[in-house]
């Protein structure tokens, strides 16, 4: 399965192949078809989730809830395993999948919307009133914390936070603490709602270091963060003059009783790309070290720190997640083609560098970027100076122009940004 649509024009050269292959094999690794397939099965009643086994006949009543980017399929794929055993859920995602038993809705991302509220509300409604006899299969995806929410600020106010946190370089953890004091449900709220029902989270990793509670903002984990945490970063980022008081904020479940029986269960990370990658590697007879899993940098400033530490033929792989600090709120691209566009004056002849968001969307219709002294060459030729589409935010302009834009459309799942660097 292709699943870079532009492969032809991209693979220009022998060390764009090689790159692209990697890029490809990492998609194919983390389909949720892949996964499901592997680690969720149903035979004579008995559920197993990754080795985890559930007896069926135990409960009186199965439902699904999911929510993030890629939830949708793979609910869908875990309807279909289910079968009788499933009565029913509730999906939001932002690619649309058809089902037999659960409703779906196809949410709004990056930015919150009344229908993402709405539909949560109605997702929490419809599971009320469960009992200890009834399981809930809580898939929980990255960009759950946007489409999934009951928040006790109103709308307007909720954008302006996440727009904020998204443009101030603040890390993924500071904003998740701040989504978490300022809802419902984030933070073990959720689980506090479904209780007494037995929850079992499947929980498909986009955060370094796979911290559950920190994954769409942990709503079935209990939280270890505090209001006081939250009021920090309120206070760092200079959140007040957005219209939110100090009393907006509310103290997540601490009562260990609502997390006492609950699985949480890892089904995905970058870590799985990353492998893929590496094995490809090795199949093509190329050295290849995987960097970090981990990887945090300014967006600006990572390729060059990633190139000075890939040694001569050979390949070096990151996965995490770059911050940007927007200047220009009316530029266009995502952090993935800023750590490409950024790298370009710091390779030679013989180094690319890609980066690329796993679920095909850099906060625009591209995955990512590629680049070597063939995409200075093309910008030379159309008079395009890189160091002004990184200064005016408009690293998508610049790929556009150029015609290095990764290209996969929107993909369905989500593990967090990849990074390769190959130096022949």
């Amino acid at each position: 399965m292709a699943f870079i649509k532009n492969y032809p024009d991209l693979a220009v050269n022998d060390k764009r192949e090689v790159v692209l292959d990697l890029i490809e094999e990492a998609l194919s690794s983390i389909t949720p078809r892949s996964v499901i397939e592997k680690e969720f099965k149903v035979k004579d009643n008995i559920l197993t989730i990754s080795g985890h086994k559930f007896n069926l006949n135990e409960y009186e009543k199965t439902f699904i809830l999911g929510f993030g980017k890629g939830s949708a399929k793979i609910c869908r794929l875990m309807e279909d395993t289910l079968g009788i055993y499933l009565n029913g859920g509730f999906v939001i995602d932002v690619k649309t999948e058809s089902f037999e038993k659960i409703e779906f809705c196809h949410g709004t991302h990056p930015v919150p919307s009344q229908l993402n509220i709405d539909f949560s509300k109605k997702a929490i409604a419809g599971l009320g009133n469960l009992n200890e006899r009834t399981l809930v299969l809580v898939v929980i995806c990255g960009g759950g914390s946007v489409l999934f929410d009951v928040p006790n600020i109103d709308l307007d106010k909720l954008i302006k936070v996440n727009n904020r946190l998204l443009l101030c370089g603040a890390d993924i953890r500071e904003i998740n603490t701040i989504r978490k004091h300022l809802s419902k449900i984030k933070g073990g709220g959720l689980a506090k709602i479904l209780k007494p029902a037995k929850i079992v989270s499947l929980v498909f990793s986009d955060v370094l270091g796979n911290d559950l509670s920190m994954v769409a903002s942990g709503p079935t984990v209990f939280d270890n963060t505090s209001i006081y945490d939250a009021l920090d970063i309120y206070h760092k980022y200079g959140l007040e003059n957005l219209g939110i008081t100090e009393n907006d904020f509310i103290e997540t479940p601490k009562d260990e009783n609502v997390f006492f029986g609950n699985d949480e269960i890892l089904m995905l990370s970058n870590q799985t790309a990353l492998m893929a990658m590496f094995k490809k590697a090795g199949k093509l007879n190329i050295d290849c070290e995987i960097y970090s899993d981990k990887f945090q940098s300014d967006a600006e400033l990572a390729g060059k720190a990633l190139i000075e530490n890939t040694k001569p033929h050979s390949i070096l792989l990151a996965g995490g997640e770059t911050t940007l600090n927007i200047t220009n709120p009316n530029g266009k691209g995502g952090r993935n083609q800023v750590v490409v566009l950024s790298s370009l004056y710091y390779l030679n002849d013989k180094t690319v560098v890609a980066s690329f968001d796993s679920d095909g969307w850099d906060n625009g219709p591209v995955a990512g970027a590629i680049g070597d002294s063939e995409t200075l060459e093309k910008a030379k030729h159309l008079g395009l100076n890189p160091q002004e589409y990184l200064e005016k935010d408009n690293s998508f302009v610049f790929f556009k122009n150029v015609q290095d834009a990764i290209i996969t459309d929107r993909l369905d799942s989500n593990i967090s940004d990849l990074i390769i660097i190959y130096r022949k």
